[in-house]
């Protein structure tokens, strides 16, 4: 019932910018976290950014000062905004939503398809 598409993602060159955009759509009841992932080719995947129901958000620290998450509730949709990018950013960034729905009351995680941010030096 629940699908997250994300959107945005592409090729940039070295210092360049993309937004990330990613639509939760279905069943959805509540949401408590959104946030951002990424994982690069023989890498493990890593929390990128997150913000919570209460507007507070987190960032890795390779991201810290060049991206920025944030959210538009009346869409059920998250953004990574993401400055001054870098080779090393390249990656699939995955979103994930927590948020509670039809099954019961306790939250589960949903997660997209993953978008494409290739970044050229």
């Amino acid at each position: 019932q629940v699908q997250l598409v994300e959107s945005g993602g592409g090729l940039v060159q070295a210092g360049g910018s993309l937004r990330l955009s990613c639509a939760a759509s279905g069943s959805i009841f509540s949401i408590y976290l959104m946030a951002w992932y990424r994982q690069a080719p023989g890498k493990q995947r890593e929390l990128v950014a997150g913000i919570a129901r209460g507007g507070s958000t987190n960032y890795a620290d390779s991201v810290k000062g060049r991206f920025t998450v944030s959210r538009d509730v009346t869409k059920n949709t998250v953004y990574l905004q993401m400055n001054s990018l870098k080779p090393e950013d390249t990656a699939v960034y995955l979103c994930k939503v927590t948020a509670t729905g039809p099954s019961g009351p306790l939250p589960s995680d949903y997660w997209g398809q993953g978008t494409q941010v290739t970044v050229s030096s």
